[in-house]
């Protein structure tokens, strides 16, 4: 008899992954099917990935159409798709230019680099450091690795990159106080998704946009899982009133396809001249058709505004529930990125969602977090709240 899929990838595949036994084969919109032919709606979105869905006809026509046309021929060369795309982003963001690249981690990457070139370039050498948060999440290259303020995202990896500081999220009085004359940018995510989807008190983004102000110190905002639309504004940053000096895109920008993003200002981004900083594969002809596509369906056809109507309809619901069980400790979250916290391991309520058809993803441990595709509507999410409502009543 053959082997599975599920016993040749254990085969032969590095064991990186903590996966769930089944074999994901299909999907539709808000659906996806195993191979056994099993139903699941999706409440993981690829990791707040798939905002348009699964298989968007949008996204497959574009990358199919540009197929046809041009797959890749470097960054030596202008391309349509590329600059359409950055022109895009541009016209509907704070900054002047992007660079693309193929990951959330190349971005966060390209985004240390820049600060502290163009740090070094108009203040000296000495001003290199980094301020980051604890229970951040950046990536996992070294260098992103190493601004993360998570133990265990870097345990076994020393030595890891020098010149990054960390303090409490949430704490203007400790950035205050790690700010010195080395300092050049602090970095940081709008909402910490990873870090079991925490969000800023209400004044808190606004005093560290002012601290940055007042020391010269650039604001770097990691928008990887937070933006295109996750929270019911296109940057999660407009609902706090602020604009960074550079922001990072990944995961969403290409609803599944390889791309990550880098957008700064103009007078950061002379710091990046030719030769600088490239990416081989960064922004190629068949990736940004396909994220231009996602793009313009963001901005044009409603699904922004869906994830603000269903995050609040779904928050209202995880509410429900905890006026229900005592177990439930909190809910937050914001649009369509939502937590639910319990008062323990959450893998065991997860596994048995699964078996119900539903997927949800576990962070810290205790937190399912909700990450759906934008596309999602009422009747999913009253499918996964009842779903909910018995695996806690059994519990």
């Amino acid at each position: 008899m053959p082997l599975s899929t599920i016993d040749r990838a254990d085969t032969f595949m590095f064991m990186t992954y903590r996966r769930s036994p089944i074999t994901l084969v299909k999907g539709d919109g808000c659906r996806l099917w195993d191979e056994d032919g099993k139903e699941y709606i999706d409440f993981v979105g690829g990791i707040a990935v798939c905002n348009l869905g699964h298989s968007s006809p949008l996204v497959t026509n574009a990358v199919c159409e540009q197929s046809k046309k041009l797959i890749h021929v470097s960054n030596l060369f202008y391309t349509q798709p590329q600059t359409e795309l950055a022109q895009v982003l541009i016209e509907n963001s704070f900054a002047a230019r992007v660079f693309f690249c193929n990951s959330g981690a190349e971005a966060n990457e390209a985004a240390i680099k820049l600060a502290r070139r163009y740090s070094r370039e108009k203040f000296g050498p000495e001003r290199h450091v980094i301020i980051t948060m604890d229970n951040s999440f950046h990536g996992r290259t070294m260098a992103t690795l190493s601004a993360t303020g998570q133990e265990k995202i870097k345990k076994g990896f020393d030595p890891l990159l020098q010149g990054f500081r960390y303090v409490p999220f949430n704490d203007l009085k400790n950035l205050r106080s790690a700010i010195d004359g080395s300092v050049c940018a602090v970095l940081l995510e709008p909402i910490q998704g990873e870090g079991g989807v925490v969000l800023p008190d209400p004044d808190y983004l606004k005093g560290v946009r002012e601290i940055c102000r007042e020391h010269a110190v650039l604001l770097i905002l990691d928008e990887v899982q937070v933006g295109m639309g996750r929270t019911g504004r296109l940057f999660a940053h407009q609902h706090f009133g602020i604009t960074p000096d550079i922001m990072t895109l990944a995961k969403a920008l290409g609803n599944g396809l390889p791309i990550g993003a880098m957008l700064a200002t103009e007078e950061l981004a002379d710091a990046f001249g030719p030769g600088s900083h490239a990416s081989t594969f960064g922004g190629t002809p068949l990736i940004t058709a396909g994220a231009l596509a996602v793009v313009k369906s963001l901005l044009n056809d409603g699904w922004i505004e869906n994830a603000r109507e269903m995050g609040v309809y779904f928050k209202t619901g995880l509410t429900t529930l905890q006026g229900k069980y005592s177990i439930i400790r909190d809910v937050r979250g914001l649009g369509l990125l939502l937590g639910l916290e319990l008062d323990r391991d959450v893998a065991g309520s997860a596994n048995v969602c699964m078996e119900r058809g539903f997927l949800i993803n576990c962070v810290q441990e205790r937190v399912l977090r909700f990450v759906p595709p934008l596309i999602i509507g009422r009747e999913e999410i009253d499918l996964l709240i009842n779903c909910l409502d018995v695996v806690f009543k059994e519990i």
